[in-house]
Formats: structure tokens, sequence, C-alpha cells
């Protein structure tokens, strides 16, 4: 679920950001993978940690756009991404419950 939040997150922000710098975006293929230990989350091995180690986000785009052009769409692309920037910048979460009667 968190690979596709990512890819679909970064897909929405390569679009706009395509049709805001008016770089003729073709095609795009956008791909996510990433490794982590099973054993953690399944609760197999307690020292196994739970979540992934790495994440390796991919864009195969196809577009007339010069090498300037596209660097320049990725760069604004994972810096507007918000599940990419948030990713990158691990931010602090609080957790709060209510117990029912």
């Amino acid at each position: 679920m968190l690979l596709e939040a990512l890819v679909a997150c970064a897909g929405v922000t390569l679009r706009a950001v395509a049709t805001a710098t008016g770089v003729d975006l073709q095609d795009a293929v956008i791909r996510a993978e990433g490794d982590l230990d099973f054993r953690g989350t399944l609760s197999v091995a307690k020292d196994a940690p739970v979540g992934f180690k790495s994440i390796r986000l991919h864009f195969d785009l196809k577009s007339q756009a010069d090498a300037e052009q596209l660097s320049s769409l990725m760069k604004l692309t994972e810096r507007y991404c918000v599940v990419y920037q948030t990713l990158a910048r691990s931010p602090d979460i609080h957790v709060e419950y209510v117990a029912a009667p």
C-alpha cells in the first residue's frame, strides 16, 4: 500500500509539474520497489525490523524534452510529491486512542 501511494502521488505530481512547466510528456511508467523483512511484519523473528529498509522509485519517461528539462521535471516532482517528501523526512507521528466502554 505504501509503494502504491508513492507511485500514485509521484504520477499525479509528475503530470502537474509537466503541465505547469510546459514539458511535453507523452507517456510515463512509474514503479516502486522496496526491501523489507517479512519476518518482522509477521512477528516470526522479534529481532527483524518492521518496515522498509530501502525504497526505489523508477520513472520511464517518453518525451521530446531535452535532458535539462527532464532533470528539472524530476527535481520538481521529488520536491512537490507529498508522499515522497513525507518518506524522505520521517515526520513526527503521535498515536492516540480512546477505549470504548
